[in-house]
């Protein structure tokens, strides 16, 4: 039986197939932009000032200075860009260390974004925004930093490495995952998220094995699309609350810290979730949801403990404090001895481990 349920969705135009690259000129001229200001990471701007000559007269200058985590200081000075060439909207080309630049330009300046990722984080789907300041991340959620259009060019991807390819793409099954015990979820984005992790499965494996097997780069970038929208529709909870804790701690690497912590999450809410683990475990054809995952992160070479980012042994236990502090939804009640279990498993590469929640 389908119970009650609100279901918001959130307005945001897609562009998705092969070459859609060449869109990006009509897409900015859709919602009225005149002066676009490319932001790119540093790796990325020989691909940002060719999109520049591709928006010929709407070109109004590059960033290059996005970085991972958003840090306050870089909206800063990507505000001064803005105006030392008059820009009147942004156009995003990256991963998710750039499309969070061009949200918090939205949120401090309410200019229109187009945005462009180049991997399957799936941010750009979402209200949310992540950002650093003096070592600590905080989250908002505001439709203010949606961005106005998405192109998604599957040419764009592939190219994009192997490593980067498996903890992108995991990164992106972790926000459909959460979506399917969400406080708020729904119908509709629970068939999204079923569909999402499938799609993701079924073409990391393949990508890895032929990395340029253009209908698994497809499968994948429609996966994260989808992913990327539950995130956007739906709360999440512990896996994104240790993820945000460790990587804005220790400036650990946004995929690669959700890929190791998202088996582990999992197995600590499996006991409270049945539904969601029998979903998961179907649409990655394996026996167990958090094992099967673990596996995949293996099967795909992605490093599989924290130890291996760089987070030292002493901040197991400052995550577990931080990750009970500031209360949050979560389908199973915090628990810190657990959650500090779950952490040291993860920093050391084991496989996960469900528990019973604490009576």
């Amino acid at each position: 039986m389908i119970g009650s349920f609100t279901f918001e969705n959130l307005p945001c135009r897609v562009v998705f197939g092969s070459g859609t690259l060449a869109a990006a000129k009509a897409e900015v001229e859709r919602f009225g932009g005149q002066r676009a200001l490319v932001l790119t990471t540093p790796q990325q701007e020989a691909q940002g000032k060719a999109l520049g000559q591709a928006l010929g007269p709407l070109y109004a200058g590059l960033f290059a200075g996005a970085t991972m985590h958003t840090p306050v200081e870089v909206t800063t000075h990507a505000i001064a860009a803005m105006k030392a060439c008059d820009a009147d909207c942004v156009v995003a080309l990256g991963g998710g260390s750039t499309t969070g630049l061009g949200k918090a330009l939205a949120l401090r300046t309410g200019i229109n974004q187009l945005c462009i990722p180049t991997t399957y984080a799936g941010s750009e789907m979402t209200p949310i925004l992540g950002q650093t300041e003096n070592g600590l991340k905080t989250t908002v959620r505001d439709t203010a930093v949606l961005p106005e259009t998405v192109i998604y060019d599957v040419d764009l991807t592939m190219t994009l490495p192997v490593g980067l390819t498996a903890t992108s793409g995991i990164n992106a099954i972790a926000h459909a995952v959460e979506a399917l015990y969400a406080r708020d979820t729904n119908p509709v984005t629970s068939l999204m998220a079923e569909e999402g992790i499938r799609a993701l499965a079924r073409a990391l494996p393949a990508i890895a094995a032929k990395p340029d097997d253009r209908a698994a780069r497809s499968d994948a970038l429609y996966g994260a699309w989808l992913c990327g929208v539950c995130l956007g529709t739906v709360g999440m909870a512990l896996h994104h609350k240790l993820c945000h804790t460790l990587g804005g701690t220790f400036d650990l690497p946004h995929a690669e810290t959700h890929t190791i912590v998202l088996p582990h999450a999992l197995a600590y809410n499996a006991p409270a979730v049945p539904d969601a683990m029998a979903r998961i475990a179907r649409a990655i054809g394996a026996a167990d949801a958090s094992q099967g995952l673990f596996d995949l992160a293996r099967q795909l070479g992605a490093k599989v403990a924290l130890r291996d980012m760089g987070m030292p042994e002493s901040g197991i236990d400052k995550a577990a404090d931080l990750a009970v502090t500031n209360a949050y939804w979560n389908p199973r009640p915090l628990e810190r001895g657990a959650i500090r279990d779950l952490i040291a498993r993860a920093w050391t590469g084991e496989p996960p481990v469900a528990t019973k929640a604490v009576a």
